[in-house]
């Protein structure tokens, strides 16, 4: 992709990567960070040779996305729009995965969530009560698109916040903004960003620099992991924003 170097320009290329979007397409999900431990690569590759052998890569999508959080089933998969998650898969299961569910819409009893107390599956991932009680903000984006494509990024909505601090807000209105959402870091302290940018920006010296730690120090911490993962565009609008 060429460099973009103005607003109207990445307002171009969002009207354009969501003209190209195809509602009616089927998109599986697959995870590929933590689930490759349990062969996650070996199933994406057998669904694409699936879809690849069926006809079907016009109507099919094979995505590679970040966690889904039920790390404890893995290799994890979702079928959108149906909604559908499907756990421990393995890349046996590919062609039946594509051919009843995807092309005829049925469903794998076997490779659904079964209720521990009733046993019986449940197929849909708003109604598995890991993710239904759930309200997914800072990771929303994680498990849905594919992290090294910043085209997925921009058709989830990305970049979007970058435009407005820059065409309707100043820095103090900016870094207000950040303070009265009351946004907090994700360490133990849970101090204030807003105060943070507030304090760095009227601090003395030019150049300033925004780093981001991206080393998940604490002891069986995931949290960072899994947005710079997921979603590492969103960590990189917050960061320009900030700047």
């Amino acid at each position: 992709m060429e460099k973009l170097s103005s607003v109207g320009q990445l307002e171009w290329l969002r009207n354009r990567i969501l003209a190209q979007m195809d509602d009616q397409k089927t998109v599986v999900q697959v995870c590929m960070t933590g689930c490759r431990a349990y062969g996650s690569a070996d199933v994406k590759s057998s669904l694409e040779a699936e879809v690849a052998r069926q006809g079907l890569s016009d109507r099919v999508e094979i995505r590679a996305t970040g966690c889904h959080g039920f790390c404890a089933k893995a290799p994890v998969i979702a079928i959108e729009p149906m909604g559908i998650q499907y756990q421990e898969v393995g890349p046996e299961d590919a062609a039946e995965i594509i051919d009843r569910t995807v092309k005829q819409r049925g469903l794998i009893d076997r490779l659904a969530y079964h209720d521990p107390k009733t046993g019986n599956p449940i197929f849909y991932r708003n109604q598995i009560p890991f993710y239904s009680k759930q309200e997914r903000r800072i990771l929303a984006n994680c498990g849905r698109i594919d992290p090294t494509r910043i085209e997925d990024y921009i058709g989830a909505g990305g970049y979007q916040a970058i435009v407005k601090a820059l065409t309707r807000m100043t820095p103090e209105e900016v870094i207000q903004e950040v303070i009265t959402a009351q946004l907090r870091g994700r360490g133990g302290a849970g101090f204030s960003t807003g105060l943070k940018w507030r304090f760095a920006r009227q601090a003395p010296g030019r150049p300033k620099y925004i780093i981001c730690n991206a080393d998940e120090g604490d002891p069986g911490a995931f949290m960072d992991r899994a947005i710079l993962e997921g979603d590492p565009h969103a960590v990189l609008e917050g960061m320009l924003i900030g700047a």
